[in-house]
């Protein structure tokens, strides 16, 4: 059969079956991430039936899907949001880091996968699915809370941290010499904060340049730019992804709004594709021998992000339901870890157990986070809930 023929079949079938995964995730209340990595298990290497007129454009799609979402996760923040959640969360943020950060690396170091391994194993049990944190929050009401300003403020630090970790990855990964790493994190110093500047005093400039009431021209504009930001810094290694998401902190107000509603389906597609992409290339045979440390790395780490959540909210001054509230909702990893071991496994400097370990590990978190969201307030009230008094007894016989 033709090549064309058999991959524009395989595409249609992949994303038609990627509307019925996305449907059964809402009917049952999860995120539909877990379900594309699975997708892609059963189509790839070592699954069911195995694809291979799509995978060109799979990868393609995949890099575009990871723009996609760090380009609207920019335009979720405006420049003074981002240093106001800076200065209102940094400590909370170390904390994050460092109880977040190092099992991963530590499990990594212990599995003999080295620096790179263990650089990359932390990036990916630190960072928490902001887009899923937000959907549980939104989809239980609680945008109103008062933990949810620290929840944001976290995610924010997060956030700023991938904007320096991704281009330290990007350079460890390509295997540059020390010298040359110091000079791709000051040059992604340097565009964080030149870009942040701008932001803040000529934000509004830019929002103009690129907004036209054409929804056409608009969306051609913004992705345009979005495409071409980002190559700019994959050229000058400080990461595609960097490069769309500060892109997106410099566009603000209306613009970002529409930027937002006529880019989501766009992301919506390419992000299912980047997912199921990276499920393509890990072989489920290679998931079973890591999915013990995988579920021991799921509980040493939702262990510490509920720390993470508790202690910030406490100096907040929220009660002790808000509290347990706020860690719950950190506990979810998704996108973003995805992101940090696919960029690692396609630079072939780590081992493909690393995908398998990583896999099974976006499974199980992005399935209990929003479960833990839900239920963690009613078992915390069960538990604080005194017991009744029992009647009082006396051993001296009435009178």
């Amino acid at each position: 059969m033709d090549p064309l023929a058999v991959a524009l079949i395989e595409l249609g079938a992949v994303v038609f079956c990627l509307g019925l995964l996305a449907r059964l995730a809402g009917r049952i209340g999860m995120s539909p991430i877990p379900l594309y990595l699975v997708g892609g298990l059963a189509f790839g290497a070592g699954g069911f039936v195995k694809l291979d007129g799509m995978h060109e454009f799979a990868h393609l799609s995949g890099e575009m899907g990871v723009i996609l979402l760090l380009l609207m996760l920019g335009l979720e923040y405006t420049a003074s949001e981002l240093v106001t959640g800076l200065r209102r969360s940094w400590q909370a943020g170390v904390m994050d880091f460092v109880l977040n950060f190092l099992p991963g690396a530590g499990l990594a170091v212990l599995l003999g996968w080295g620096l790179v391994g263990a650089i990359v194993m932390g990036g990916v049990t630190y960072i928490s699915s902001s887009g899923i944190a937000a959907k549980v929050i939104t989809d239980l009401g609680r945008i109103g809370n008062r933990e949810t300003p620290v929840v944001l403020s976290i995610l924010v630090f997060e956030d700023l941290a991938m904007a320096i970790y991704l281009p330290i990855l990007t350079a460890i990964l390509a295997g540059v010499g020390f010298l040359g790493g110091l000079q791709t994190v000051g040059i992604a110093l340097a565009v964080v904060t030149v870009v942040l500047v701008i932001a803040l005093k000529h934000g509004h400039r830019v929002s103009q340049a690129i907004h036209s009431e054409n929804s056409e021209v608009f969306l051609l504009n913004v992705l345009g730019l979005a495409l071409l930001v980002a190559g700019i810094a994959s050229a000058l290694q400080v990461s595609a992804a960097v490069g769309a998401f500060m892109l997106g902190i410099a566009i603000s107000g209306a613009t970002a709004h529409n930027a937002t509603r006529i880019l989501e389906p766009l992301r919506d597609l390419f992000a299912a594709i980047f997912f199921v992409a990276f499920g393509l290339n890990t072989d489920p045979t290679s998931i079973p021998p890591v999915l013990g440390w995988a579920l021991l790395l799921a509980v040493l780490t939702a262990a510490t992000k509920m720390l993470t959540g508790i202690w910030a909210a406490k100096r907040a001054g929220i009660a002790m339901p808000g509290r347990f509230r706020a860690g719950a909702a950190l506990i979810a990893r998704g996108e973003f870890s995805i992101v940090i071991a696919g960029l690692a496994v396609a630079s072939g400097a780590v081992p493909h157990e690393l995908a398998a370990l990583a896999t099974a590990y976006v499974l199980i978190m992005a399935i209990v986070g929003p479960l833990a969201a839900r239920f963690v307030e009613p078992v915390v009230k069960a538990l604080r809930r005194s017991p009744k008094t029992p009647p009082r007894t006396t051993d001296r016989a009435p009178a």
